[in-house]
């Protein structure tokens, strides 16, 4: 068996980004950027005022009080023409270019206009109320690098930056097949014996949230030539993920099945719990990840060798984050493998806790459904008493 850290290097190893397309800005949500994505213009283009009040030469209002005459005015959009004068001031609102001439904005609180002069209580003061050009970002500047996932306040900033669209990761294309005779459809008559294939459910939600398009090629029976035809049926698909038949039992066909159709082992086999049965290789020159039938051990090893997988595939820069916490309750000592332990998270004394599930079975969906985090437990970790501080792998974003 190999560690966690070493098979997922290996995965990393097996993966390079994907080619880019353009896509509309209003389209852009959730995807990630392939290339530095840079300012078409300042911004603003030009100075403008801050303020609802009046442009005017700081010089000609140095002291207070003084009056000045206005020769016009500069709603946003409408700039005046012209250049101020001695004397002269523009009635300017916010947004509104700042007049040639003018280096002040006076704020209309602080004036009282009467017919076309206007006496300001307050002197002026040279650069106060306005934003100059570029005050944002200059022309050239990067708003957003590459590997950055795309959120809603970074489409508003490109949008400022003059960009119509961008050039984004193509989602990885992963193709997901359950495998095993024991299964049916949520719905669908069992067969006896059989149980509900769920776990499909839970994966193809996880690759989108990642950021990939899952193609779902349904149920396999346990049969070679079932199997067989996997690399046909996934013949468009960037990541070829299976569950199930990853395993030592006469049913667990996988490798034997696809052995004949250019599948190449990597590694077998995982220092950890839930997941030790996980196979990765390649089918012809497409990657392969065979995840483990019991649910949590697919979920838990999607969590760890997938996503990074999908991230790598878009170049994305975000891996798994890791945290600590205070742990609620004592543990024992670990043995040879990393364990993954579903815990509740709770905020108590000003930090957080976390209160791992008195059962830990892989095939418990509804303890993974309420777990917050996973408790990280290096091999051969030494007894933990409660309060001491762990290592925990949130789930919020699964």
């Amino acid at each position: 068996m190999i560690s966690v850290e070493d098979a997922v290097e290996r995965v990393l190893a097996a993966i390079a980004p994907l080619e880019s397309e353009t896509v509309p800005l209003g389209n852009a949500l959730g995807r990630v950027v392939a290339d530095d994505v840079t300012a078409r213009l300042d911004q603003p283009p030009f100075p403008v005022s801050a303020m609802d009040g009046y442009a005017l030469r700081g010089r000609d209002a140095a002291r207070a009080p003084v009056a000045l005459r206005v020769v016009g005015s500069a709603p946003a959009g409408h700039p005046f023409e012209g250049q101020l004068g001695e004397g002269e001031t523009v009635r300017i609102f916010t947004g509104g270019v700042v007049p040639e001439g003018a280096d002040a904005i006076i704020i209309q609180e602080d004036a009282t206009q009467e017919g076309d002069k206007v006496t300001f209580k307050d002197a002026a003061i040279p650069g106060k109320h306005i934003r100059k050009a570029g005050l944002d970002f200059t022309r050239g500047a990067v708003l957003v690098s590459a590997g950055q996932r795309l959120r809603a306040r970074d489409l508003a900033l490109l949008a400022a930056g003059d960009i119509p669209s961008v050039a984004v990761r193509r989602r990885p294309r992963v193709a997901i097949a359950a495998t095993g005779d024991e299964l049916s459809p949520p719905g669908s008559p069992r067969k006896p014996g059989g149980i509900v294939a769920s776990s499909g459910y839970g994966l193809k939600a996880m690759v989108a949230g990642w950021g990939g398009e899952a193609i779902d090629l349904g149920i396999l029976p346990d049969n070679t030539d079932a199997l067989g035809a996997l690399p046909e049926r996934a013949k468009d698909a960037d990541l070829i993920v299976t569950m199930g038949g990853a395993s030592v039992g006469d049913h667990d066909l996988v490798r034997s099945a696809l052995a004949p159709k250019g599948f190449v082992l990597d590694f077998w086999k995982i220092a950890m719990r839930p997941g030790k049965p996980l196979i990765f290789g390649r089918l012809g020159a497409t990657p392969f990840l065979g995840l483990p039938g019991n649910p949590v051990s697919s979920f838990v090893c999607a969590i760890l060798f997938l996503k990074p997988a999908i991230a790598a595939m878009l170049g994305e820069t975000r891996k798994n984050e890791i945290r600590t916490a205070r742990l609620a309750s004592a543990l024992r000592e670990n043995d040879s493998r990393q364990d993954y332990l579903r815990a509740r998270l709770v905020s108590r004394d000003g930090d957080w806790w976390a209160e791992p599930f008195a059962m830990q079975d892989s095939s418990m969906q509804s303890a993974f459904a309420a777990a917050d985090c996973l408790i990280l437990r290096a091999p051969r970790a030494p007894a933990a008493a409660a309060g001491d501080r762990i290592e925990i792998l949130p789930l919020d974003d699964v």
